[in-house]
């Protein structure tokens, strides 16, 4: 058996002209796109400016961190989070109606089908294109966000709803009607405890991903963060910067955690 191991491992094809091809090429589409990077305004190159964004989240300005006014870190966080809270509400309580219009084991084929394809075509819409139709309407501000935000959220939240309604057991819908429960019934003994842990699990997760699409939806001035993360970016004040990108970081880590709590919960009853 070792024998043939050995064989085998002699005879093994040589790769390793190929690889080295490969890296070698790899190498130098990395350096040629480097040498295309430009730094307009400043003196300073990349590496540089990296250091200092570095050095700036390091030494963040306190002043600015601890600041309890509107311009400071603390309510804008605050806004951001509302922002993705709001928004994933809306969104969730949005997508429940349509997700049960698009279940195909709820609802005829045509309407389902329909109710799809409007969920696929909320879904390809960028989000950055959302925060600027809005802007347009509404002005800049919160508000513009959280429409966004909650018109981000039903195309995906739809189309997890639509696979936790397709996934339900139909055994226990037929025995309560075995049982001559009324439709309410059903509904109250028999779907949602089967459907309320996955949309809860859903919409928790979708909220990770709001707080992060509301961070930088700030940069087309749909409210939050981003705004003053990216002036204060362009001004090369860097210890603003820091302190903003310290205050998301921490606000992200303890967000994260806490639904991450809650998602075991919903999983383990």
């Amino acid at each position: 058996m070792k024998e043939r191991i050995e064989k085998a491992y002699e005879s093994r094809p040589r790769r390793w002209i190929f690889e080295a091809a490969i890296a070698a090429v790899v190498l130098l589409l990395l350096i040629w796109s480097g040498a295309g990077v430009e730094t307009s305004g400043t003196t300073q190159n990349g590496g540089r400016i990296a250091l200092n964004i570095l050095s700036g989240i390091f030494h963040p300005d306190t002043d600015l961190l601890f600041n309890l006014t509107t311009e400071g870190v603390p309510y804008l966080l605050l806004e951001t989070v509302c922002i993705a809270f709001l928004g994933t509400i809306v969104g969730a309580v949005i997508s429940v109606p349509l997700a049960f219009l698009s279940a195909s084991n709820l609802t005829p084929k045509p309407v389902a089908f329909l109710g799809r394809i409007l969920i696929m075509a909320v879904r390809t819409v960028p989000a950055f294109v959302y925060g600027l139709m809005f802007i347009r309407v509404t002005g800049p501000g919160a508000f513009a966000g959280l429409l966004t935000m909650s018109l981000c959220s039903v195309g995906m939240v739809s189309k997890m709803y639509i696979e936790a309604i397709e996934d339900l057991d139909t055994k226990v819908l037929e025995s309560l009607d075995a049982a001559g429960c009324s439709a309410w019934q059903k509904i109250r003994y028999g779907i949602l405890p089967q459907l309320m842990p996955n949309f809860a699990s859903t919409a928790i997760y979708r909220f990770d991903i709001n707080l992060r699409d509301a961070t930088v939806l700030g940069l087309v001035g749909a409210g939050g963060i981003g705004a003053p993360l990216i002036f204060a970016m362009n001004s090369y004040r860097w210890n603003e910067a820091g302190a903003i990108l310290a205050g998301l970081i921490v606000l992200v880590l303890l967000v994260e955690w806490i639904s991450t709590k809650i998602r075991v919960k919903l999983a383990r009853g």
